[in-house]
């Protein structure tokens, strides 16, 4: 049996493997064992395959630096190892647990299923995961759990020093999203009451000497007694070799026009013209892959045979995701389009050929017209050197950049600007509220965001009445929202259903919005779902046609064949019911009480108003066609194409988000009687004239 080499402890004797594939006994007493099938035909490949990542030959040196300091930064590129391997060192101390958080859902699943099949053990058992509304782990057995870095953010709301871990790994961490940059400050204040805590931030791109002197604890005064056995508060760095094989860069001479085009014929002259290999093509979202999986499946129809073609994204079916992981039928070369996800977040095996279209949609926020916008906008230097080093894991590969190389090296910026400097910021100082950080001007960031961002977003908490005068939480409306996992103006809108008597319906709607899509995207059958939409249209808008779609799901039985026919998605709507359970029980805690409004539509439209009033437009008839105005701001906005109400023109709106492309569109639009303003919010409006 392996012993497990935990800070503090006595090292394992050389005989004891490392990584160790072996169960710990003490780990699961009782727990019934079950190889998975994939492991057992596998078993010598993937212990190979584990043994010749960069990662295994540092096992030593890792093992020291964890074991002596506070914090390991620890840089390698994606393919290395470092996700997979450095959680089984096993450091679980006691009754502890290691946590390791990724920027993305899908990579918290795709790699606790990896880990859990490389120590042989049932996920959900020695190995977890946790992702908003979903937990899949087991107390007192689970001893490495992979979670989302906004799931570990809001562990702390129960244990605000997380002492159930004994060490945190936090990975991808050069992606620098508000959630990554958020929690990095939260550990270091966490460091000064627990030094015991180690930390291991890992990486691909990121500049370890700004991380390091971000974690230099060393010359602080420290918040506990001096211990000569804790470990020491400055940070170590160790770099791992990555195990590419050489990639050869192609640019173009001349810009292209249209890059969706250009990548669908550069993937097609590379399947014509080179060796056998595996493409990857970067595109910007769900709507471009589909696009290209589109013309490049026309394509195969007229005589590009040979071709086995998989979308990658977030939002895609866990099973459908999966099957990118898997090798291509004998005898045809696989294509995989996807969006920036398959930059860093996980490791496919055999591409060989990578299509770089240089964009990626990134989310961009103007904190003076309060509109947040995912626009498609270039890659960075650090990203575009990743995306070609998905080329070279097998063999050496080529990697073809659809922009100049003059482009590359100067237009391009060397990094991406972090996501808390381009984001509203409304939920993180809710979340950092939440926690107890009164003064959030003084948090310790990474990167400090604009200060008018933060001012905004207090405004913001201000007027839905989450914060008070002296920007402290409301009782009890603000503690309520802040222990709802949901974006504060939905879960407002949750709230205020309650008082006007529709909390079941507002239910549905709440667990609509926290999906991706409940409707399937309408590649190939346009007709078909503007007529399935059609169906379920409200006239008070999009919100209550998602109520529409989830009474017909449960009146046909949950069927997934009903779904396929009415263009639905049936994972989003088993996620809306499993959601929708959880919220439910979360209100039960809260006192809640669950009513229903019958037919009553307008209570529903009224709450939706309640939380979203600071969304609220006007119509207005100009030259320019029908364009609606926002209350506050006064920006010119239009209702979506994808919206029930595009054709209609409802007098007064409210709507969610806003969606910038060739102009700016209300996504989730509900029409409201502006009489309802002024008495939900008094404060925000006034009648005039």
């Amino acid at each position: 049996m392996a012993r497990f080499w935990r800070p503090g402890s006595e090292k394992p004797d050389s005989s004891s493997s490392y990584p160790s594939a072996a169960r710990d006994d003490d780990y699961s007493e009782g727990v019934p064992f079950a190889m998975p099938s994939s492991y057992q035909s596998g078993y010598m490949s993937i212990e190979k395959q584990r043994q010749s990542l960069p990662i295994y030959k540092q096992q030593n040196s890792l093992l020291y630096l964890v074991e002596n300091t506070s914090t390991t930064i620890v840089i390698g590129e994606t393919g290395s190892g470092k996700t997979t391997q450095i959680p089984q060192a096993g450091w679980a101390d006691g009754n502890q647990l290691i946590a390791c958080t990724q920027p993305r859902r899908i990579a918290v699943q795709t790699v606790a299923a990896r880990v859990a099949e490389e120590m042989h053990v049932n996920l959900g058992l020695e190995v977890g995961y946790s992702i908003r509304f979903e937990e899949i782990s087991t107390p007192g057995v689970t001893k490495i759990k992979y979670l989302t870095d906004g799931v570990l953010i809001r562990e702390m709301m129960e244990d605000p020093l997380l002492t159930k871990y004994s060490v945190i790994m936090v990975d991808e961490a050069h992606e620098r999203s508000v959630s990554t940059d958020m929690l990095l400050g939260l550990l270091k204040k966490i460091q000064r009451r627990r030094p015991e805590l180690r930390l291991i931030i890992a990486s691909a791109t990121i500049q370890a000497t700004s991380i390091a002197a971000f974690f230099d604890n060393s010359k602080q005064r420290q918040l506990v007694d001096k211990d000569k056995s804790l470990p020491s508060r400055k940070p170590a760095i160790l770099s791992v070799e990555g195990r590419s094989h050489t990639v050869l860069i192609h640019y173009v001479e001349e810009p292209v026009d249209d890059y969706l085009r250009a990548a669908v014929s550069t993937t097609l002259l590379i399947h014509k013209m080179e060796p056998s290999g595996d493409i990857l093509v970067f595109l910007t979202g769900q709507d471009d892959v589909d696009a290209a999986l589109q013309l490049i499946s026309d394509e195969a129809e007229n005589g590009s045979e040979g071709i086995f073609v998989l979308p990658l994204y977030a939002g895609l079916p866990r099973s459908d995701q999966e099957l990118v992981f898997s090798p291509a039928p004998r005898g045809k070369r696989k294509i995989i389009v996807s969006t920036n996800i398959a930059e860093t977040s996980v490791t496919l095996e055999g591409i060989v050929y990578v299509v770089d279209t240089g964009f990626s949609k990134q989310r961009f926020y103007n904190p003076i017209a309060d509109v947040e916008a995912l626009v498609v906008a270039p890659i960075s230097r650090a990203s575009a050197q990743q995306r070609a080093g998905r080329a070279g894991r097998v063999r050496p590969g080529k990697c073809f950049r659809l922009y100049t190389e003059d482009f590359f090296m100067h237009e391009m910026q060397a990094e991406a600007v972090p996501e808390v400097r381009r984001s509203s910021l409304v939920s993180t100082i809710l979340q950092l509220k939440a926690l107890g950080i009164d003064n959030i001007m003084r948090f310790d960031w990474l990167a400090s965001p604009p200060a008018e961002t933060m001012v905004r977003a207090l405004e913001l908490l201000y007027a839905i009445g989450v914060l008070d005068s002296d920007a402290k939480l409301t009782s009890p409306l603000g503690l309520q929202i802040a222990e709802l996992p949901l974006e504060p103006m939905v879960a407002k809108m949750l709230l205020a259903s309650a008082a006007l008597g529709c909390s079941n319906e507002v239910l549905t709607i709440s667990a609509s919005l926290s999906v991706q899509s409940i409707w399937v995207s309408g590649k190939g059958r346009l007709k078909e779902f503007d007529e399935a939409r059609e169906r379920f249209a409200a006239a008070e808008g999009d919100l209550i046609t998602y109520l529409n779609v989830y009474e017909a799901f449960l009146a046909s039985k949950k069927s997934a064949q009903w779904c396929h026919q009415n263009c639905i998605n049936f994972q989003a709507m088993k996620q809306v019911l499993d959601i929708r359970a959880q919220l439910s029980r979360l209100l039960q805690r809260l006192g809640i009480p669950l009513k229903s409004s019958g037919k009553e539509i307008q209570a529903i439209q009224k709450a939706v108003a309640s939380g979203f009033f600071v969304n609220a437009s006007q119509l207005e008839v100009s030259a320019e066609g029908d364009l609606y105005k926002t209350v506050r701001g006064g920006l010119k906005i239009s209702i979506h194409p994808s919206s029930v109400l595009f054709r209609a023109t409802p007098k007064w709106v409210v709507f969610k988000s806003v969606m910038l492309t060739d102009r700016h569109y209300m996504r989730e639009v509900t029409a409201i009687d502006p009489a309802w303003l002024t008495e939900i919010a008094p404060h925000f409006f006034q009648c005039r004239k």
